[in-house]
């Protein structure tokens, strides 16, 4: 019987050979496949629950984003008052003083310029803000990932402190010399015409027009002038007496310049500007009614443009205004520009540009920096 079984075996030699091998290198293959689809599933899971994470932390820095702007605001408003101080004009008017006319003129250019100023300094405050924190954010989210290799902290509690601090110029110097010059726009446009000239809504709308092309077409103070100091590149000609901290800080304040100079910022803020300039006016229309004894028009938003009211009734209106754009209490003109849509996107590719690994950011800041 086993001569039998072995004269089998030996006929069938090649037979059970193949089929051993490819038995074998079935099993051999199929033990590869799983451990491949496990080591794929295992990597995506990793890379959902990295994105997963990175999202939270994207969300959660837009939400910080919207309180640093509101807790900021107060301190905008004071800023815009101390330097245009409407309120002492007013004081001395109900004194009823030999030159009310003078001081009214003055009163009127100052309520005009401190509401746009107001408008403009706020956009800004935003969308700065927005680059600001989401740099910082992306470069956080680095520092602490899951299995990255040892290396110093890319941005420091003490840096972000100091980088942060560049905000002060916009409550500052950025400030004055905006005030300057959307004053002298103001002055150009609002001269010629006296308290007692009764202007429409859309007269007012144009005036604002004129003020901000004449604002924004200047060359010399282009918008992002306000917003960020230019006097940290000397610091970095003299870099055998700065820090560590110093050098990042000024990667990043550099890192925010290039991220203004995208054309996308311009786009950006230009929406926030549109917005903030449309909300202002339509506070501004809810003053204009008809008198009350006119009973034989119905008051429709169709008539609206049709209804004046004279200078001298609107500038204590316009002066107002402040207080609803840089209110503590997030009201429909800051809850507007948090949630517009554009700025949400800018904020989102900020974060995704800074939140990748470095070969991948420097590749995105040459693409920036190519396309000046």
């Amino acid at each position: 019987m086993f001569s039998s079984v072995w004269n089998f075996l030996k006929r069938h030699k090649r037979k059970f050979i193949v089929t051993g091998a490819v038995v074998g290198g079935v099993y051999f293959l199929g033990k590869y496949a799983r451990s491949k689809i496990r080591e794929l599933q295992e990597k995506e899971a990793t890379e959902y629950i990295a994105q997963a994470r990175r999202q939270f932390l994207f969300e959660s820095n837009q939400r910080t984003c919207n309180m640093t702007v509101v807790s900021m605001l107060p301190s905008l408003r004071e800023a815009i008052v101390n330097q245009l101080n409407s309120e002492s004009l007013t004081t001395i008017l109900k004194t009823g003083p030999a030159n009310k006319v003078e001081i009214w003129e003055d009163l009127k250019i100052i309520s005009f310029t401190r509401s746009l100023v107001a408008v403009y300094s706020t956009c800004m405050l935003v969308v700065l803000l927005r680059i600001q924190l989401n740099i910082i954010g992306g470069y956080l989210y680095l520092d602490n990932s899951v299995g990255k290799p040892p290396a110093p902290p890319q941005a420091p509690p003490e840096v972000q402190q100091q980088y942060l601090s560049s905000i002060q110029h916009l409550l500052g110097d950025g400030l004055t010399q905006l005030i300057t010059v959307v004053k002298k726009s103001v002055q150009n446009s609002l001269d010629g015409v006296c308290l007692k000239q009764s202007l429409s809504l859309l007269e007012l709308e144009q005036h604002v027009s004129w003020i901000r092309a004449e604002v924004e077409t200047c060359t010399q103070h282009p918008l992002s002038s306000y917003m960020l100091a230019d006097d940290d590149n000397a610091l970095a000609d003299q870099a055998c007496g700065l820090t560590e901290n110093d050098v990042l800080t000024i990667r990043l304040l550099n890192e925010t310049r290039d991220m203004m100079d995208n054309p996308d910022f311009s786009i950006v803020l230009t929406t926030c500007l549109q917005r903030g300039f449309s909300r202002l006016l339509d506070n501004l229309a809810q003053f204009f009614h008809p008198p009350p004894t006119d009973s034989a028009h119905t008051f429709t938003p169709a008539s609206l443009p049709s209804i004046c009211l004279p200078l001298a009734k609107i500038i204590p209106i316009i002066n107002g205004q402040i207080n609803t754009i840089c209110s503590e209490v997030p009201g429909h003109f800051v809850q507007e520009l948090l949630m517009n849509d554009n700025l949400k996107e800018f904020a989102a590719n900020v974060y995704d540009s800074f939140s990748t690994s470095q070969e991948v950011h420097n590749s995105f800041v040459l693409m920036i920096t190519s396309s000046k």
